[in-house]
């Protein structure tokens, strides 16, 4: 028999061999290219933008067809493409039919247009996998877990220069997978660079900002600096006091900006007390630190300001404000005035006696008891001002007023634009599922605790039960059934950076009057600092003084760029996120009203408060019930103090208005000030000179003498009545309604 004839059966078996190897081979080379809903299919619907704010991942999709945010919920996202409208969104009997393909090429009307065409690798990807059946993932995927840029900053010399990124996602395996194409992008300030659909960044013209990278539920920024020409350039190595100097000046010579000369000391010793104190320097207290000759008399009177309890008191003003301190009638709602008394004293006696800050926040984070007996308890009914306890709220106010985090936008959704998700919201919001409040003794009193029973936050999408984890961790908190002292624990910690950069930004903010992060109570990745390695020194430094809110405050007030004129040159005249001159700001109502007391001698009174009561002392006590917009008095509500309504930053209105104009120029506020019983007659009374009087005014009004421009011609108006104190009281009426009385310059 022939060794290469097989028989009949033999063949049979044999191609019967073959044809299984075979199918084996296809079915493992198909199961090898099949694509992944996950991780193929969504990034497309990401890049093309379906699954945007403004497209189908609105709150109530668009056109009839919803996709979760950024593809929060790939599972809904699967339902709602696949099985929603069976055979119309894909079509796997007719691929290219599938309206998914067809919208996004324009081959049929699309409230977006058309996304891509159909030669396009997105096209491919869709139609390969729609050709596959249209499969949703058998198994667990890899998830995406952080990405990288090819670099973290880049510096053009010139406008009209470009530079092309490389975007990576890290995923849950270990895997890299290269995603720009697949990735979204923006530009901070397109006037200064830009950046297209394919991350190629154009610088457009000089200054500093950020691109942005998107993808998945990352966000990575590259720092980007357009230097201007370097004609004229020339770096003056101005003096550095300390860490502050040296980060702000390096960064000011590499952006090639001038900083503004040092400010004379009567600026600055108008400009430190109404920062320490809350007020206007007195006559005494210019005539004493203008005839120092001392080196280091600026320094002195820091010193002095920080160990006078005004300087406390300012900052307890401030910190009521955050945690929304208001006191009531109105007892069901637990914020009666006794209640709100008894939190604000609780924090002033804090602030005076110098208790660190860490400190500090964590006994109100941990407290628990009567709210008439135990201050910081009453956070717990302040922070979120209503008849029940609100977890949500009380979680998304906490983590702002805390962290800076407005963790609310991952309620519903990832957060759009940083790194937390909807299970880090639920998660954080378990830490108070169990505040409980029940009333006390009297009907004033309401009692706090932990009602260990309580179940912790469920998840939105799915219900699932989420136990408290602190934000960014991946397991919950071990506890005994109250877990606020591990929350406490973690906030304060000297290694949780979020909290100490939040302190430091809004202590540099509350001087400066513009954060390294602004706004302060929105930081986000998106919305990186204007100088990393400045707040990151500041950060520091807070930890290492043991969160001692006056040490930091020393080296911000002597530093030389505290202490900058607010008169801009030609190289930092633009400059408004460098710190390269002193901002001009407005006197806070407060301040600007113990300020108004301090130069006429005449005091202000405020209902519900014992006669003599500084301003920055009142807070908003009312007949009712706490829980709408309180002021405190008309004057705080005409020149924009916090409302209190919330605890956003932005309650504090710092824009100047025509009502605050009219108010200072025909309002009561001065009126009732400048007549004869005041500051004049003492004046006149004196036997003083005309040109005396006025340079005492001057003084009092604006911390500095006149101009001999000004004497000349205010003393021309007098010339002929030199003790008729209407003259005296237009000049004085003219310097505190000036620009330069109401602001912080």
């Amino acid at each position: 028999m022939n060794p290469y004839l097989l028989s009949a059966s033999g063949l049979r078996s044999s191609i019967a061999i073959c044809f299984l190897l075979c199918l084996t081979s296809l079915s493992s080379s198909s199961i090898a290219e099949e694509l992944s809903f996950r991780r193929d299919v969504m990034p497309v619907l990401f890049r093309a933008g379906c699954n945007s704010g403004t497209c189908h991942g609105a709150a109530s999709g668009k056109d009839g067809f919803h996709l979760s945010l950024f593809g929060y919920d790939p599972r809904g996202d699967y339902f709602r493409i696949s099985e929603e409208m069976i055979g119309r969104r894909v079509n796997v009997a007719l691929p290219e039919q599938s309206l998914l393909l067809r919208k996004a090429t324009g081959s049929v009307p699309h409230t977006g247009g058309k996304l891509f065409d159909s030669e396009s690798q997105y096209y491919a990807t869709l139609m390969k996998w729609i050709e596959e059946g249209a499969k949703d993932d058998a198994g667990p995927v890899p998830e995406v877990v952080g990405l990288e840029l090819s670099t973290e900053s880049l510096v053009f010399d010139r406008a009209g220069v470009q530079e092309s990124i490389q975007v990576t996602a890290l995923a849950s395996d270990g895997s890299r997978r290269d995603v720009t194409d697949l990735a979204r992008y923006h530009s901070n300030n397109a006037s200064v660079v830009d950046i297209d659909f394919d991350g190629q960044i154009t610088a457009k013209g000089s200054g500093d900002s950020h691109v942005f990278a998107r993808f998945n539920r990352f966000t990575v920024g590259v720092e980007i600096i357009v230097l201007p020409s370097a004609e004229n350039f020339h770096w003056p190595d101005p003096p550095v006091v300390n860490y502050i100097d040296q980060l702000v000046f390096d960064r000011l010579q590499k952006l090639r900006i001038v900083p503004s000369e040092l400010s004379d000391d009567e600026t600055f010793l108008r400009r430190i007390t109404l920062d320490l104190a809350g007020r206007a320097p007195t006559i005494a207290e210019y005539d004493s630190f203008m005839e120092q000759t001392t080196e280091n008399k600026r320094e002195q009177k820091i010193e002095e300001l920080l160990n006078d309890d005004a300087f406390a008191d300012l900052w307890t003003t401030l910190w009521a404000e955050q945690l929304r301190v208001m006191g009531g009638n109105y007892a069901p709602v637990g914020t009666h005035i006794k209640a709100a008394d008894a939190f604000y004293e609780w924090i002033r006696t804090q602030l005076r006696n110098d208790r660190p800050l860490n400190e500090f926040v964590a006994e109100m984070v941990s407290a628990s008891g009567s709210n008439l007996i135990n201050g910081p308890s009453n956070m717990y009914t302040m922070l979120v001002h209503g008849p029940r306890f609100q977890p949500k709220a009380y979680a998304a106010d906490f983590s702002q007023v805390f962290l800076g985090v407005q963790i609310q936008c991952a309620e519903c959704h990832n957060h759009p634009f940083d790194r937390w998700t909807m299970d880090d919201y639920y998660s954080f919001v378990s830490f108070f599922s169990g505040i409980k409040r029940k009333p006390g003794v009297e009907p004033r009193e309401q009692r706090i605790y932990y009602d260990t029973s309580v179940a912790p936050a469920q998840h939105l999408v799915d219900g699932r039960p989420m136990p408290a984890r602190t934000l960014g961790a991946t397991e919950p908190v071990e506890h005994d059934g109250d877990p606020r002292q591990q929350l406490a624990d973690w906030l304060t910690s000297a290694d949780n950076e979020m909290f100490s950069r939040n302190l430091a930004n809004r202590i540099w903010a509350q001087l400066i009057g513009r954060g390294v992060v602004e706004p302060v109570d929105d930081v986000r990745i998106s919305n990186p600092p204007t100088n990393e390695p400045l707040l990151r020194a500041l950060s520091d430094h807070l930890v290492d003084s043991g969160f001692n809110l006056r040490s930091l405050v020393r080296d911000i007030c002597n530093s030389r760029v505290y202490q900058l004129s607010s008169q801009p040159n030609e190289s930092n005249r633009s400059d408004t996120r460098q710190f390269s001159h002193a901002r001009l700001r407005r006197l806070r109502a407060d301040v600007l009203m113990d300020s108004v007391v301090t130069v006429t001698n005449v005091a202000r009174n405020f209902s519900g408060f014992p006669e003599g009561t500084r301003a920055i002392d009142v807070y908003p006590r009312v007949a009712g019930d706490t829980s709408g917009p309180q002021y405190g008095d008309q004057f705080f509500e005409t020149f924009g103090r916090s409302s209190r309504a919330t605890i956003c930053a932005c309650e504090t209105k710092s824009e100047p208005t025509l009502s605050q104009s009219l108010h200072m120029a025909v309002g009561d506020t001065l009126r009732a000030r400048l007549g004869a019983g005041g500051r004049i007659k003492e004046l006149l009374d004196a036997k003083e000179s005309p040109e005396a009087i006025i340079k005492e005014l001057f003084i009092l009004a604006l911390c500095r003498r006149p101009t001999p421009e000004e004497i000349s011609s205010l003393l021309a108006l007098i010339e002929d009545s030199p003790k008729d104190s209407a003259f005296y009281e237009d000049i004085f009426w003219g310097l505190l309604n000036s620009t330069e009385f109401t602001f912080n310059h």
